[in-house]
């Protein structure tokens, strides 16, 4: 099982579609797409039964953690996915991650069943899922462009289009459709920095009048798609007492098909 951890900090910017063109003019004098082009990453959100975890994360406190299963490109049962522990703390990002085969991944977020050898990455995202007693709570999928720094490869700038999320098929292989949260001429900018930002970014930055946002994927999708319908409720109801879901998202008398994978 490979692992990958990530200590960096991270900006965010929505840019229009003239200053995207504008930004990319001048970043390709410093920066190399990577070697993916285009392509599509896929994500499953692990939240509370009443979505304690984004609801603190709007609130933007110090500390903030959240869970998710990723993939890049489409998404088969013989792909490889990556269960991520992602923290932020003092404004530095934080992310551990391990590549898992798509079966495995449902064995261990979904099941509770970890992999073997369980490594200290899945111990800490086994311990994260059990202390907040996660479930798969929301899709979201978007196309990104990369880039990497030709000096530096360690400076990222990533585009993000077309944002979109649901709440039900939550399964890297049902499809990476959903509602779409930005608007068709927008694209959302991240920035990922060990360090300082480089000084010929800053200025463009400046010259286009392109300031940094909060931002958060799976935040959006939360307010405009679950918080603002009232369907919030529902999922409060459940994890009353009442409803009790276990990690493969059954309760005592039926089995909630929206969870299970």
């Amino acid at each position: 099982m490979a692992q990958e951890v990530f200590e960096r900090y991270e900006k965010k910017y929505l840019l229009d579609t003239p200053q995207y063109h504008s930004l990319i003019c001048e970043m390709v004098k410093w920066m190399c797409a990577d070697q993916f082009g285009r392509h599509t990453i896929s994500n499953i959100y692990f939240d509370t039964g009443n979505f304690e975890l984004i609801r603190r994360s709007i609130e933007k406190p110090e500390y903030k953690e959240k869970v998710r299963l990723r993939a890049y490109g489409p998404v088969s049962q013989d792909s490889t996915v990556f269960a991520e522990l992602k923290k932020k703390a003092g404004g530095i990002v934080y992310k551990r991650r391990e590549a898992l085969k798509l079966k495995e991944a449902r064995d261990f977020l979904y099941r509770g069943i970890c992999p073997e050898p369980g490594s200290q990455i899945i111990k800490e995202i086994d311990y994260a899922i059990k202390r907040w007693g996660l479930l798969p709570k929301a899709f979201i999928a978007y196309d990104r462009l990369a880039f990497f720094g030709r000096e530096d490869p360690e400076l990222r700038v990533t585009f993000d289009r077309r944002i979109r999320g649901r709440r039900n098929r939550l399964d890297l292989a049902g499809g990476d459709f959903g509602t779409e949260l930005i608007q068709p001429d927008q694209v959302l900018m991240e920035v990922k920095i060990p360090g300082a930002m480089p000084l010929w970014m800053s200025r463009r930055l400046s010259e286009l009048s392109i300031f940094p946002v909060s931002y958060s994927k799976y935040g959006m999708y939360y307010k405009e798609n679950i918080y603002k319908q009232g369907s919030y409720r529902e999922d409060m109801m459940k994890s009353s007492g009442s409803w009790r879901l276990n990690r493969c998202g059954k309760t005592d008398s039926r089995e909630g098909g929206e969870y299970c994978a």
